[in-house]
């Protein structure tokens, strides 16, 4: 297979952001803020820097179009560190099933026992997200997401992370801290 140096990052954003736009239906109510935490096997594709990556965000009820802003910060058991913002879309197929696309450009630091560079300090996120929505809102769902640096610099690996996620509305948070 022939690979196009930083095409396939924008072209993943752009395939996931049109399966957001085309397909599913509308859920009957929009659901709420969520705190997503995700436990995860870094470089799942190539392996050769596979290691456990640990992730937690922020998912925004606000919208811009159809369009959620989330923060997102990732950790894996080599040491390397993500830290990123971007947007999400809940695309509803009936009320329990959710797809969720994302794009997010993060900050990525190399961990000490990285054994991958990934080429630049700049690193864009694109993941498609399938869960289950339970009767609170709260989700189970299983992600894969890509890591390219869109070709800020020759070296441009990439890595992929494929992912266990459970995502809490913060209506629930606040009311088991009350």
């Amino acid at each position: 297979m022939t690979r196009i140096p930083g095409k396939s990052s924008s072209v993943l954003a752009a395939a996931v952001l049109a399966t957001g736009i085309f397909a599913g239906t509308a859920a009957v109510a929009d659901d709420p803020a969520f705190v997503t935490a995700g436990l995860g096997y870094y470089d799942v594709n190539r392996q050769t820097d596979d290691s456990a990556e640990f992730r937690l965000e922020y998912r925004s009820d606000k919208k811009l179009w159809e369009l959620k802003p989330f923060a997102a910060l990732g950790v894996t058991s080599n040491g390397s560190v993500f830290v990123g913002a971007g947007v999400l879309m809940d695309v509803y197929f009936g009320n329990r099933w959710v797809l969720t696309p994302s794009f997010a450009p993060h900050y990525y630091h190399e961990g000490s026992d990285s054994k991958k560079d990934l080429g630049h300090e700049i690193e864009f996120r694109s993941q498609l997200e399938f869960a289950y929505r339970f009767d609170d809102r709260s989700r189970l769902g299983l992600s894969i997401s890509h890591y390219s640096n869109a070709s800020l610099s020759d070296n441009n690996p990439g890595s992929e992370t494929l992912m266990l996620n459970y995502s809490v509305p913060t209506t629930s948070i606040s009311e088991w801290l009350e």
